[in-house]
């Protein structure tokens, strides 16, 4: 599969890269639940396929469950594939809400214990938006990362977020190499498209999430109600509704274009998509596949909305 460089660390990353939260029983976010069985397979389908580049998080499902499911996976493997990437975040205690650098730290340490790895080639802060303590204070998460950085335990720090102004606020400490938004650079919705830009004149790397916007461009409008988790507005509904329109008359899934969209985008090194079977890493790939013909994008632009989420 073809390789991107993810902006200046230099790591060569496939065009997509499996998100792990549909495997942490989030039945809030995704209304089911996946066994082990299920969710180890999913990885080692995911090992199997070409794609080189997996995203974990700390606080996926309770205890941890995302991570120690790739972790069950690596061991079931004999360890990650040559020129494997994982990537994980540094989450809140899920009982507290405690984001402090000790805490940072103590995210670290449960990660690694669970995936049963010493290094991590790239960690994230995860959803810094919500955070209750300052992050940049001394002592605080922003400094905790820096250190594990320069320990040698991870080799880049990224930001991992919904908030575009609290991304561009980490990344103009310097200290991070590579940017995760998510649900704000689809079809619908170009929020995160100067965000991007920067970045990607910074020589930063860009990593694209959620580019189904939590599903609806995947399933479509009349059966996933919701954008990015929450209730669309009347100017996302009717978008839409005439994206899906124009992607059936020029007989193209709305879900190939919706995925399209992010992987052709000459701002994104890597977009993040949500798996929870092993058939569906498969199904992806061959989205990438469908013939979209120019007229069609030249259509779907035309219908973006100007509503923010």
């Amino acid at each position: 599969m073809q390789r991107n460089t993810l902006g200046k660390t230099g790591i060569e990353v496939s065009p997509l890269c499996i998100g792990t939260s549909p495997l942490a029983n989030m039945g809030s976010l995704y209304g089911y639940e996946v066994t082990d069985a299920r969710a180890v397979a999913t990885i080692r389908s995911v090992f199997d396929s070409g794609i080189n580049f997996l995203d974990t998080s700390n606080g996926y499902g309770e205890d941890g469950i995302a991570e120690r499911r790739v972790g069950m996976a690596i061991r079931e493997n004999g360890g990650l594939p040559d020129d494997f990437i994982l990537q994980t975040k540094v989450d809140p205690d899920p009982e507290t809400r405690d984001y402090s650098g000790a805490r940072v730290r103590a995210s670290v340490e449960e990660s690694l214990d669970r995936l049963g790895i010493e290094h991590l080639p790239i960690l994230a802060l995860h959803d810094p938006e919500f955070m209750e303590q300052d992050g940049f204070a001394p002592g605080g998460a922003l400094e905790a990362l820096v250190a594990i950085r320069d320990a040698g335990i991870a080799d880049h720090l990224a930001v991992a977020s919904g908030s575009v102004e609290v991304s561009q606020r980490y990344l103009d400490t310097g200290e991070f190499d590579v940017v995760l938004n998510h649900n704000r650079f689809t079809l619908l919705n170009r929020e995160a498209q100067g965000l991007f830009e920067r970045a990607r004149a910074a020589g930063l790397g860009v990593l694209n999430a959620a580019p189904y916007g939590g599903g609806m461009l995947a399933k479509g409008p009349e059966q996933q109600p919701k954008y990015c988790y929450d209730e669309r507005d009347d100017a996302f509904a009717d978008a839409a509704f005439a994206m899906a329109e124009a992607c059936k008359r020029a007989g193209v899934p709305l879900i190939a274009a919706a995925l399209q969209f992010s992987v052709r985008s000459p701002l994104v090194d890597s977009t993040v998509v949500g798996v929870s079977r092993p058939e569906r890493v498969g199904q992806t790939l061959d989205l990438l596949e469908v013939q979209i013909p120019e007229s069609l994008w030249e259509e779907l632009e035309t219908l973006v909305p100007d509503a923010r989420i």
